[in-house]
């Protein structure tokens, strides 16, 4: 029994290297086999929409999704298994999509013709931030939070400026357009004001008179530079919260896959585990 029991205690740290190590050689290929995969995936969900290349691959494309599927359950519980306190990955964010990724396959035993499962098992595309789960791409992603965060009360100021804006121009079209141009209520206004604005312009609904098309053409013109605001407001945060080479130098916790720790740190700071 303590024979076997070390065997696995073996196979457990040997596979943990594996899937959560990713400054080794066999981290890094299991990595990309994993990215390989979910892509590979995906472009499974999609073909499947292709009426005619499924009618006719049908098979084909159920089973690569199957063993995608069976590569990805054997992946999930090898997470769990293989760390100290798997109800922390299980409930994590990347847990909980990794589960919903795998479910599908499965729950087509009892449910059928749907699309929805599609739609669910394309969610393996987010698994992409946790394979890119690398210090320099940590640091950068935490530096563009820390921005939004920071820039966050004038965004929501610009928003309220944006709504009050969209509001009074769509009540201003819908009395001087009326409903003969279209304009056959406010939010119908609301709605041209935004499309305008953004400089989407889907031309389902457009000014004819001339103080109409006047301020349908200051609108637009105003849309260029509304798009730049948040732009600049964001970017002037980043340049501000620029992280000094010293903070971007982190080392990366193969316990628990913690990644904030300086270069001179020798134990995780979540779980004291060894760097």
């Amino acid at each position: 029994m303590s024979e076997f029991k070390s065997k696995y205690e073996v196979f457990k740290q040997k596979a943990h290297i594996i899937i959560y190590g990713t400054n080794t050689v066999a981290g890094r290929l299991f990595d990309l086999i994993l990215l390989g995969l979910i892509v590979l995936s995906v472009l499974l969900i999609m073909l499947e929409t292709v009426k005619g290349f499924d009618a006719k691959y049908h098979a084909y494309l159920v089973f690569f999704e199957w063993v995608i599927t069976v590569f990805f359950t054997l992946e999930y519980i090898l997470r769990i298994i293989t760390i100290k306190k798997p109800i922390n990955y299980v409930l994590s964010f990347y847990g909980i999509i990794d589960l919903i990724a795998i479910l599908p396959m499965y729950l087509s035993f009892f449910i059928t013709g749907t699309s929805v499962f599609a739609v669910i098992r394309a969610l393996r595309l987010l698994r992409l931030f946790k394979i890119l789960n690398h210090p320099q791409f940590n640091n950068q992603s935490s530096h563009l939070r820390e921005s939004l965060v920071a820039s966050r009360g004038k965004i929501l100021i610009f928003m309220y400026f944006m709504l009050v804006s969209t509001i009074i121009i769509g009540s201003v079209m819908y009395v001087i357009e009326g409903e003969a141009s279209g304009f056959t209520s406010i939010p119908i206004g609301i709605y041209w004001a935004i499309v305008t604005l953004t400089t989407v312009g889907y031309g389902d609904i457009s000014p004819v008179t001339p103080l109409g098309q006047f301020i349908a053409s200051f609108v637009m013109i105003m849309g260029y530079g509304i798009i730049a605001v948040p732009t600049g407001i964001v970017s002037a945060e980043f340049a501000k919260n620029k992280p000094t080479v010293k903070e971007s130098e982190t080392k990366v916790c193969q316990n628990c896959g913690s990644h904030e720790h300086y270069v001179n740190a020798k134990f995780c700071q979540d779980c004291g585990h060894e760097l």
